[in-house]
């Protein structure tokens, strides 16, 4: 990899960078959130109509996905719920910006440079900063307010829904739900089944050679390389793993649960690395997202029945603006810790991230509609408590 781009080239590059995340690094007083306008910035990016100039070339919202899904600059994803396919929604700088980052591979997109990665990861320090600064409430608020208008934000699923008992920004971002607001799918009692983790955009293969055919291009992916561990792949989880991909976009509950139990968990094992997007436009290409980015490994035994037990691994992975991954179980710093299916594990704080849980080969089976969805390579909107699969035999 480059060291350097050129001088001329290099204040292109990190004024590019900065305007995906709204701020100029060398302000001085660009560590704090009043210095920053409410809208059209990396925590509440303006409405697509809000800069619609293309328009006049492109009046139709669907004609524009279309040319940005055909080249790279976007991805459709499958409401659950409904069935229905939509063109996931995102800030056109953003969009482009991302495109001219991870398009490819690493050797051809401007993060051949050593000093525009090292600049990713400095931009997400400070933007984690800021995302913590609570020196103005009411610049806080503000902020606070405008994200949830942005994203529709249901204020009643909320453990506390009053805004201004968020000190931080990042506070709001890694808030809680109340009880209910995630029911468990039924049967309660069934051990068995397997959740959704997270609020989230799902793939899912029943091994990592589909995982890789269909969804990961990264040519060094691989279970070893992914969990940091030689031993552990040679020993529970061989090539024929089967994968869950969890993808958190910013308007989701960012908060992520245990999608089997009871459980024996922990302790975790961090893994320093690259903090590049976990969006489709790096994961599709020759990007080695999963086993470059930053990472913590949750490893478990899944007691199925009193006779079955199944060793899975829970890896958190970090993204783009987002340096700080936290755990709420005392797993990530004990050792043997029990679980329940459901419980909530941990969070991401501000951006975007991503949770990859791997079974062992033949031991779960996953929703069929889930895996049909991830064969066309797209994803499916799910919510955390979801039931998405279950142990293999049941």
């Amino acid at each position: 990899m480059a060291s350097q781009p050129q001088e001329h080239e290099k204040e292109s590059v990190i004024a590019s960078l900065e305007s995906l995340v709204g701020y100029d690094i060398t302000s001085s007083d660009s560590a704090s959130l009043s210095a920053h306008p409410v809208e059209n910035n990396a925590i509440t990016p303006g409405h697509k109509a809000a800069s619609s100039w293309w328009r006049r070339f492109f009046p139709s919202d669907d004609t524009i996905d279309r040319l940005f899904a055909d080249e790279n600059m976007g991805n459709y994803v499958v409401i659950r719920s409904t069935g229905q396919e939509i063109f996931e929604a995102m800030p056109l700088y953003v969009r482009v910006g991302m495109h001219l980052l991870f398009y490819h591979s690493r050797q051809s997109s401007l993060l051949r440079w050593s000093s525009v990665s090292h600049a990713l990861i400095s931009l997400s320090q400070h933007q984690g900063k800021l995302y913590d600064d609570s020196s103005d409430p009411a610049a806080v608020r503000a902020h606070i307010e405008s994200f949830v208008q942005t994203y529709s934000i249901p204020l009643d699923e909320l453990a506390q829904p009053d805004l201004a008992k968020y000190p931080t920004f990042n506070s709001f971002f890694t808030r809680a739900l109340k009880d209910g607001a995630r029911p468990i799918a039924p049967p309660l009692d069934d051990p068995a089944i397997i959740l959704s983790a997270a609020d989230c955009r799902l793939t899912v293969f029943p091994t990592v050679d589909e995982a890789t055919r269909f969804w990961i291009k990264g040519q060094k992916f691989s279970l070893s390389a992914l969990l940091d561990d030689e031993s552990v792949t040679a020993q529970s989880l061989s090539a024929g793993a089967s994968l869950a991909i969890f993808r958190l976009a910013p308007a989701d509950y960012h908060r992520f649960h245990s999608p089997v139990g009871p459980c024996t968990s922990g302790p975790t094992k961090h893994v320093k690395g690259e903090l590049f997007t976990v969006n489709p436009q790096a994961v599709n290409q020759d990007f080695n997202v999963f086993t470059a980015n930053r990472r913590d490994i949750l490893h478990s035994t899944w007691h199925v029945t009193p006779t079955s037990k199944i060793p899975y691994a829970f890896v958190a992975i970090g993204a783009m603006l987002v340096g700080s991954i936290g755990w709420s179980t005392p797993a990530s710093t004990q050792g043997s810790t029990s679980v329940r299916r459901g419980d909530e594990l941990g969070y991401f704080a501000y951006g975007g991230s991503t949770v990859v849980v791997v079974f062992p080969a033949g031991s779960v089976q996953w929703d069929e509609d889930l895996r049909k969805n991830s064969q066309r390579g797209v994803e499916t909107m799910v919510r955390v408590g979801e039931r998405i699969g279950n142990a293999t035999g049941r």
